[in-house]
C-alpha cells in the first residue's frame, strides 16, 4: 500500500441508497467527504477547457442558458450510446481523479472519505484503502427513487439496471452499511466503523514514518 497518501475510504452505493445521508454522518464526526459528483462539475465549470472539448464534440445545446452545462440533457444523450459514453469517461475521469487525490491531500482528520457513485463501474476500488458500501433492499430503492424524483417506477427500474448489479457491489465492498431506513441503527453503524477506521488511519501513519 502506498503510503504516501492520507487513508482513504471509498464510498458507494446504488442509486437512492443512502449514501449522502451515511456521508453526513461522517461528516458530523469530523471526516473530511471529498464528492466526487461535485468534482465532475467542476472540472467541467464555464469557460473551463473540458467544457469546450465536451461542447466540440457534443454540440453547444448542451450548454445551459447560464453558459454551464446541461448535466441532464448530457445523460440523455449518452444513456443509450456506450461509445459516447466511454469517450466522456476518458475525457473526464482523469481530471476527477487529479482533482480527487489533491482534495485528500489537502484533507484534515484522522482519514478521508471519498464518496464515489460509480466506483464498482469505473473499477475504482483499488485506488483506496478501504471500500464501503451502502446497501439496502431493491425494493425500498425503487420506492426511494420515485418519491425523490417523482419517476415512474420504470424509469426507476431502468436506473437501477444502468448500474452495477447489488451482487457486484457487494462483492467489491470491504465493509457493509445497511440502511433500511432505522436513522438510530445507520448512526451505530456509522459510528463503529469510524472507530475502526481511526484505528486503521493511525496504524498507516505509524508504517509511512518507519
Amino acid at each position: 500500500m502506498d503510503f504516501d497518501h492520507p487513508w482513504r475510504v471509498a464510498l458507494t452505493g446504488g442509486i437512492a441508497s443512502g449514501k449522502s445521508t451515511v456521508a453526513n454522518l461522517f461528516a458530523a464526526l469530523g471526516i473530511t467527504i471529498v464528492d466526487t459528483d461535485l468534482l465532475a462539475r467542476e472540472v467541467v465549470a464555464p469557460g473551463s477547457p473540458l467544457l469546450r472539448e465536451v461542447t466540440a464534440h457534443f454540440g453547444k445545446e448542451l450548454l445551459s442558458s447560464d453558459g454551464s452545462l446541461n448535466r441532464q440533457a448530457l445523460r440523455e444523450r449518452i444513456f443509450a450510446a456506450p461509445a459516447e459514453r466511454k469517450w466522456l469517461e476518458a475525457l473526464l475521469h482523469p481530471a476527477i481523479r487529479a482533482l480527487t487525490d489533491a482534495r485528500c491531500a489537502a484533507a484534515t482528520g484522522p482519514y478521508v472519505m471519498v464518496a464515489i457513485p460509480l466506483l464498482v463501474e469505473t473499477k475504482g476500488g483499488e485506488r483506496f484503502d478501504r471500500v464501503l458500501v451502502v446497501d439496502c433492499e431493491p425494493e425500498l430503492q425503487l420506492a426511494r427513487l420515485q418519491a425523490r424524483d417523482g419517476t415512474t417506477r420504470a424509469a426507476a427500474e431502468l436506473m437501477l439496471a444502468a448500474q452495477a448489479t447489488r451482487a457486484e457491489r457487494l462483492a467489491a465492498a470491504d465493509d457493509v452499511i445497511k440502511n433500511d431506513g432505522d436513522t438510530a441503527a445507520l448512526r451505530n453503524q456509522v459510528e463503529k466503523l469510524h472507530r475502526g477506521y481511526v484505528a486503521a488511519a493511525a496504524a498507516h501513519a505509524q508504517r509511512s514514518t518507519t
